[in-house]
């Protein structure tokens, strides 16, 4: 089975009418994980301060905590809000996420996924922006390194937007590998190839607006695939957002849902020939609905079948 870590919590992150955030999002998820048999379905507990203090400072945790209203809606940025649910639907994914790497890494089961929001891989180490609090994979890496004692984790980020955040927790982190795959130009702006990290551990993927998944695969099998394979990861943990959808309304590029198929299986592949299969995965983007239920649910059925 796959172990499968949501709550009802991330449903009170609560965004201004018209948000592509918004919790419709979960809802659809949820709705086509459903016609799913076998899953190991678990409740994400509350993450604790001191896990995204591995990311972040605590003056910056103290502040986003500080921000979040009694009532109403606070925005941090242009288009970052916080809602009176927005702390603990925040801790949800954080103790989700946390709690699929010691799942996975006790050996309870081979690979997981968290379906939470608000997503997290725009988090920088002192800046909340592009829909996102904490950054959730950079933590799931932080913990499998130093609580775990794994010697290297990769973190893969599919999204169509560029991990700016994991890339920034991540960037003077010699264990960990992060390869982004993109489209560029697109919002944040960063993720240009040479942007390579403090030990040479970042690899970014431009994609060109209009691509497919032919291009997607081919440049995978070029670039990010190999690289990974190299590292040799104890882990793998995956940013899996599905707005590189032809049919999602912020980006340009051209997958379908069996694009994300395809994408996990391969990867899935690597984990099995350095890690024993361990994956875990944890929801990003992905704003057209259907397509994003789609999605999410080809990228579940793939994990579950490299299980046993």
């Amino acid at each position: 089975m796959t172990i499968i870590y949501t709550h009802e919590d991330c449903l009170g992150h609560v965004e201004p009418t018209g948000h592509p955030e918004q919790h419709a999002r979960l809802k659809s998820v949820a709705a086509a994980l459903e016609g799913i048999a076998g899953l190991d379905r678990r409740a994400a507990p509350l993450g604790a301060e001191a896990e995204i203090a591995r990311c972040h400072p605590e003056s910056y945790i103290a502040r986003v905590h500080d921000a979040v209203p009694t009532a109403g809606l606070a925005q941090l940025d242009a288009d970052t809000y916080l809602s009176p649910g927005s702390w603990n639907a925040a801790l949800r994914g954080v103790g989700g996420i946390c709690a699929a790497v010691d799942a996975v890494l006790g050996g309870e089961d081979r690979n997981a996924f968290v379906a939470c929001r608000p997503p997290g891989h725009h988090a920088e180490r002192e800046k909340s922006m592009g829909f996102c609090l904490f950054g959730n994979a950079a933590i799931a890496a932080k913990r499998a390194l130093d609580h775990h004692g794994l010697a290297r984790v990769a973190v893969v980020d599919f999204d169509v937007h560029h991990g700016n955040g994991t890339q920034d927790l991540l960037w003077n982190e010699a264990r960990t590998l992060f390869c982004s795959s993109h489209q560029m130009p697109l919002y944040p702006g960063s993720g240009a190839a040479d942007e390579r990290g403090a030990h040479d551990n970042v690899l970014n993927l431009p994609l060109a607006p209009g691509s497919g998944g032919v291009e997607m695969r081919r440049a995978y099998e070029r670039v990010i695939l190999p690289a990974v394979d190299a590292f040799r990861p104890d882990l793998i943990v995956i940013s899996a957002g599905f707005d590189a959808h032809a049919a999602d309304p912020l980006a340009q590029l051209e997958w379908q849902a069996e694009d994300f198929g395809w994408l996990t299986a391969e990867l899935c592949t690597l984990a099995e020939t350095h890690c024993g299969g361990r994956v875990v995965s944890t929801l990003e983007g992905g704003y057209d609905l259907q397509a994003l239920g789609e999605s999410a649910a080809r990228h579940v059925r793939e994990l579950m079948e490299r299980c046993g």
